[in-house]
């Protein structure tokens, strides 16, 4: 049994790591901090988590969050590196912001403005690199962990199959993807309130502006083996969880659509949280929702010559919080799913 510290419990991402980790059989939940919450009790902000909910949130500092296994981090972007670089090496700590995802510091600093802190071994063990190999082996034994971002968790599972088989090619690689909500925190802001989100959809972050662009890209670079352009368009979708993300990119000359299957197939056969669906059933947000999975679609349009793979997670549970207990699992020698939830809420 280890004892696990989550900072940031108060909102939604840590909220949600609390909750995977009250169903791990190896997990012993220490320290609920939070910043501007601290001193309420959890459950006036999440009852659901009955378990815990007359704990009283304590404030988020180094000296709380010492003397635990494991620390996840579930703070804005920015606060993490001054905590991680204080807690001792033999602490796992996983950073659910993304202080710690990219590594050039060029597109820290053209999307982010606190100084670049370096980059850690990525969370997302089904991404298939260039050579063949997964993320999953630079996990094992890590002590620091950087969860991805949730749209670039589904973009990238969504793409890399196609680009790591050479049948599609990492140039004009185009994304559009809904979110929900949720995704943009707890914190209250004018756009997100009911009245306006309610029976409406709307983009944001567009012509590039969105920071998990340069993640992406980095994502698909890796896969392809060769620099990746991408063209990525997020909207705000009226529901509290979700992505569903559309992808388009161009067929290497000559590919079939029985060969494009072939890839997506071969990469995620023996993967537990990424599910390939049959042919023709078409990834939909309610099936994965509350669930550590990724559901996957893909097929050639023929007219056009471009590849089409879509791909539906819950953003708080695979998108952030499931990546980070998995990422643990994976850390400390524990069954890769253990804890996390495999199947779906519906309706």
């Amino acid at each position: 049994m280890i004892t696990a510290a989550v900072a940031g419990a108060s909102g939604y991402a840590g909220a949600e790591i609390v909750r995977l980790l009250l169903a791990h059989p190896d997990v012993e939940v220490g320290a609920l901090t939070a910043s501007g919450n601290a001193g309420v009790r959890l459950g006036e902000l999440a009852p659901h988590l009955q378990p815990v909910a007359d704990r009283v949130l304590e404030p988020t500092s180094v000296q709380t969050l010492a003397g635990h296994d494991v620390v996840f981090v579930a703070l804005p972007h920015g606060h993490s590196a001054t905590i991680a670089e204080q807690l001792p090496d033999d602490v796992t700590v996983i950073d659910c912001g993304a202080d710690f995802r990219l590594d050039d510091e060029q597109d820290w600093t053209d999307y982010y403005d606190t100084p670049f802190a370096g980059t850690w071994p990525y969370g997302l063990p089904e991404l298939v690199r260039a050579d063949g190999g997964k993320h999953r082996d630079d996990l094992v034994g890590a002590r620091r962990i950087a969860v991805p971002g949730c749209y670039p968790t589904a973009v990238s599972l969504a793409l890399a199959p196609g680009l790591a088989a050479g049948v599609t090619e990492p140039e004009d690689v185009v994304v559009v993807a809904a979110s929900g909500t949720s995704g943009a925190g707890r914190s209250s802001k004018p756009h997100l309130i009911g009245a306006e989100v309610m029976g409406a959809m709307s983009p944001y972050g567009v012509g590039g502006g969105h920071r998990h662009t340069p993640e992406i890209r980095r994502n698909l670079t890796r896969a392809a083996g060769r620099a990746s352009t991408v063209s990525f368009t997020p909207t705000l979708a009226p529901m509290p969880r979700g992505i569903l993300a559309t992808t388009t990119s161009r067929a290497v000359a000559g590919v079939d659509a029985a060969t494009v299957r072939a890839a997506w197939e071969r990469a995620y056969a023996d993967e537990p949280c990424v599910h390939l669906l049959p042919e023709g059933q078409w990834p939909h947000t309610g099936s994965v929702l509350g669930s550590n999975l990724v559901h996957i679609q893909v097929t050639l349009d023929e007219h056009s010559g471009r590849v089409i793979a879509i791909a539906a997670e819950d953003n708080l549970t695979k998108g952030t919080a499931g990546a980070a207990v998995q990422s643990m699992n994976l850390a400390l020698g524990f069954p890769e799913t253990s804890g996390l939830p495999m199947t779906g809420v519906a309706p």
